[in-house]
């Protein structure tokens, strides 16, 4: 077996949704696309990426531990600010 074999992460519900909100953050144009080396903007797919973060909040809501809700409010709140800056931008 290779030595320098990819290990993925541990998948945890912290992984996840990070993983989410930079995928939104790439669509907001805020991240350059890993794959492109690019900036790109694609305001329908942030919003579906937070509207699919709040959805994972409200239907886990009492079954997580303080440090992943407070994590997932954090990052809602802050893609949802970066996402109507960039809504007030193209008006």
């Amino acid at each position: 077996m290779d030595e320098k074999a990819f290990v993925p992460p541990e998948a945890d519900f912290k992984f996840f949704i990070t993983t989410l909100a930079l995928q939104a953050s790439i669509a907001l144009g805020q991240v350059a696309n890993p794959s492109t080396a690019k900036t790109e903007k694609d305001p329908v797919q942030a919003k579906f990426l937070i509207d699919t973060l709040a959805m994972l909040q409200e239907k886990t809501k009492g079954n997580l531990a303080k440090d992943e809700t407070d994590l997932l409010e954090n990052l809602l709140y802050e893609l949802r600010v970066a996402y109507l800056a960039k809504e007030g931008d193209s008006k």
